[in-house]
């Protein structure tokens, strides 16, 4: 049975933050730090986007981060981005693992932010060996102080020289101090005698040296006399800040809205969920008259709002690991189709129908989208054109200075922002226009099976445009208009656009928006101002018609069975970009010319690279020869954003090959990028070094011999989450199945305990119930049998969950305590 642990962290937005910067106003940003030393050393931190000259950002990033399940705390640190400098530090909030378990459902509230403490901001660990002894003396107390890792850098050398004080009762001891490393290695004894008095609990501390000032604080351990006496201290210890309250500021340094949830599940062995997978798959390959009484549907009326995203994710995923997922789509749209009278509202809802096709459509058509957008996105990017048409926003003075000579008039401004926008539009609408071949046939057949069924439901004549708009009201609305309005949550680009590129986005996306809802309410509505641009908008729409039925002409159906596939064939690109590429040992370079630019390509299969895009030369690192990716040091070449892969080669001898991204948002997506790849790969590292093997000593710990063993841990299991994530149909269905149960009592109330529902139109009215509206006896009795299945498969799982876990605990209870 494995274990599993991910983090839903979204950075909505600030308020009332204090104003750092001379002009009255801050430039924020947000950095998510998980545990500092676990994550910290593979992913060290995210950080959002900043958000230019506001006190009140809005920055709406979500990040999925697969964690170990030895998590503690949850940090967001708010700063403002200086030019010139260090940033400033605004305030942080901490969210305890315990705080964000205590509700299923997670955090979603405003935080007002406190002020950073340095003493609170500790990492890493340290190994000791305790022995309580007894001699003619009296009692002695043996503290074996071996080593440390991922201490805090507290010196501006992005090390620290620390040293360990051992206290117990009115006694202390203090090792030697190493310098220059956060991976120290002591081996020194300290002991110390029992002195009169009651017992006394074992605090060990660890300091930076400092030589001017006074010493930094790095972290202590504490153990109660009671843990002396029974099971002396041996083994790893995470380091912890002194105990204090964290103060509230009382909302003076502002507040973050935040949304965490914490989801951990014990993953049983697949034939445990076999009966709750079959039943899913029987209600999309069942007759279509029992679509309202199936258990995929009973499951539907069971989950709030809030929740379908999450669930329409995971039912996608789990359908396309059946190479089931056109037959799944086809019976939640059927669903929302027959359930819709007026033509105007269909898909308009967040219905499970809607989100599991936007779903569907990040999944498969991420590829296809950047394919499609990337090359004009980065133009309006690169280019930075004033453009604007509404009178009310426009800046005549700014636009002066960019493009004209003397007093520009708004005509001059329209006419001129007209031919940027579509001159932007142009390449844009060709590119989807001419891309029928480029979308994934899954997509096609999905989008096909949708037009037919819309074409059934509404074929009179005034609905001729019903089955375009279905199409399109997901393509266009829902994947395209998003992706250019906001192209960092697309990974169309690094960071967020600055005020003027933003407005210039949105501008595109409201066109994008008009040309797939087919011009249908141009003209209408308070933006007239969009005048100007309906020509090209009326003229594309055509183009986009035609586009509709090439898409949708495709031939062959999704296979209805069959074994999981992956997500992603080893075949596709799934990240690429310039990296600097350093190997293990130059002869005779200096650091920064040691690393050589060139173009990187992942694959399933290889880490591929050359000196450019075009160039035709070139090498890979097969990725099933990896064995862990890992960040470095920036100490290690006095370098940041640097991660290193660590590779096997047929003889069994390992090699680095050292990467530089150009900043920590980068690092982290190549991180993940790699370590998913890899996976699968046998053998992983278990340690390595996060220094570099320099003048005969490792940078990271200073131990002399090159074979040395690792000092630091590696994180292969740690990564974020993201369209190319692999299938996993056994954690897809166990999140359906803690979905099942937080809506059990509703099931048994609705469905099985009461015989004598009253399932007339009438008091379903009364009763404001969807799930039972004007059904007869019959379908009354399906879902009542269907709810009974449901109810059977939980109690079945409920049981082995129980069972697995009484095991885990007698295993525990076997084993001697350690940490």
């Amino acid at each position: 049975m494995a274990k599993s642990s991910s983090l839903n962290v979204r950075v909505v937005e600030g308020r009332a933050l204090p104003a750092k910067d001379v002009s009255g106003s801050s430039d924020p940003y947000c950095i998510v730090k998980v545990d500092d030393e676990v994550v910290a050393r593979c992913l060290r931190e995210h950080k959002t986007a900043t958000v230019w000259r506001s006190l009140s950002p809005f920055w709406g990033e979500e990040y999925t981060i697969h964690l170990p399940l030895d998590f503690h705390h949850l940090a967001f640190y708010v700063l403002d981005e200086d030019t010139v400098g260090h940033d400033d530090v605004i305030g942080k909030i901490s969210l305890s693992r315990e705080a964000i378990a205590a509700d299923p459902r997670g955090i979603d509230s405003w935080i007002n932010l406190s002020r950073v403490d340095p003493d609170a901001e500790v990492q890493g660990e340290i190994y000791l060996d305790v022995q309580m002894l007894e001699d003619t003396r009296g009692r002695c107390l043996r503290c074996h102080v071996l080593q440390a890792r991922d201490l805090a850098p507290r010196d501006i050398t992005g090390t620290s020289d620390p040293f360990a004080r051992v206290f117990w009762g009115s006694q202390s001891l203090e090792t030697s101090t190493i310098k220059k490393t956060r991976f120290p290695h002591w081996n020194e004894v300290l002991e110390l005698r029992e002195m009169p008095g009651a017992p006394a609990p074992l605090r060990v501390e660890l300091w930076d040296w400092d030589m001017v000032g006074k010493n930094d604080f790095l972290g202590m351990v504490e153990f109660p006399p009671r843990v002396l006496q029974q099971n002396a201290p041996r083994g790893w210890f995470r380091l912890l800040p002194f105990p204090r309250a964290e103060e509230d500021s009382g909302g003076t340094l502002g507040a973050l809205r935040l949304k965490v949830r914490l989801i951990e599940d014990r993953v049983l062995p697949s034939r445990y969920y076999q009966p709750l997978t079959e039943l899913l798959m029987a209600s999309v390959l069942g007759p279509a008259e029992e679509d309202a009484a199936s258990p995929l549907a009973v499951l539907e009326e069971l989950t709030l709002g809030d929740c379908r995203q999450d669930l329409a994710t995971k039912l996608v995923k789990l359908f396309l690991g059946q190479g089931l997922a056109g037959p799944f789509l086809d019976y939640l749209t059927r669903r929302e189709v027959a359930r819709t009278t007026d033509p105007n509202t269909l898909f308009r809802s967040n219905s499970l129908a809607s989100k599991a096709m936007e779903q569907f459509m990040k999944l498969v058509g991420m590829p296809y989208l950047h394919e499609v957008l990337k090359p004009v996105i980065h133009r309006v990017f690169e280019e930075k054109k004033y453009m604007e048409l509404d009178p009310c926003k426009m800046d005549l003075g700014r636009s002066r200075r960019i493009s004209f000579k003397g007093a520009p008039s708004e005509e001059h401004v329209r006419d001129a922002s007209l031919g940027l926008l579509t001159g932007y539009l142009g390449p844009i609408v060709d590119a989807i226009v001419g891309s029928v071949g480029r979308c994934p046939p899954a997509m096609r057949l999905a989008f096909k099976q949708l037009h037919q069924c819309v074409k059934e439901r509404f074929p009179q004549a005034e609905h001729e445009d019903v089955k375009y708009l279905a199409i399109s009201g997901f393509l266009f609305l829902r994947f395209f208009a998003p992706a250019i309005l906001t192209p960092k949550l697309f990974d169309l680009r690094d960071q967020h656009a600055d005020p003027q590129t933003s407005r210039s986005l949105l501008l595109l996306a409201k066109a994008v928006q008009s040309i797939g809802n087919l011009g249908q309410q141009l003209g209408q509505g308070k933006e007239l101002w969009m005048a100007p641009l309906h020509p090209f908008l009326l003229q594309s729409i055509s183009r986009v018609r035609h586009f509709l039925d090439q898409l949708v002409d495709v031939d062959g159906e999704e296979e209805a069975g069959g074994p999981a596939r992956a997500l992603v064939a080893p075949s596709v690109i799934v990240r690429e970009g310039y990296l600097l590429k350093r190997k293990e040992e130059p002869a005779s370079l200096t650091t920064r010319f040691a690393f050589k630019k060139r173009y990187f390509w992942l694959s399933g299969e290889a880490l591929s690279y050359s000196k450019s895009p075009e160039w035709q030369m070139r090498s890979s690192i097969p990725v099933s020869h990896i064995r862990a990716v890992e960040r470095v040091d920036e100490g290690a070449f006095q370098l940041p954003h640097v991660m290193q892969v660590l590779t096997q080669d047929a003889a069994g001898v390992l090699h680095t090959t050292y990467l530089q991204c150009k900043n920590v948002n980068e690092l982290n997506q190549w991180l993940s990028a790699l370590r998913k790849a890899s996976a699968p790969n046998p053998d992983k590292l278990a340690s390595c070094h996060p220094g570099a093997f320099r003048s005969s000593r490792w940078t990271c710990c200073l131990q002399a011999e090159r074979s040395a063993a690792g000092c630091s841990r590696t994180h292969s299991a740690v990564t974020l989450g993201d369209w190319s994530d692999p299938l996993d149909p056994d954690a897809e269905i166990q999140m359906v199945y803690r979905q099942l149960l937080l809506g059990r009592d509703q099931l048994r109330m609705k469905f099985q305990e009461d015989p004598n529902i009253d399932s007339s139109p009438e008091a379903d009215a009364e009763k404001g119930s969807g799930a039972t509206e004007g059904v007869c006896p019959d379908a009354l009795a399906r879902h009542r049998e269907a709810a009974a299945r449901l109810l059977e498969v939980l109690e079945d799982l409920d049981r082995a969950h129980e069972e697995f876990q009484q095991r885990e605990q007698q295993r525990a209870a076997l084993s001697p305590l350690g940490h």
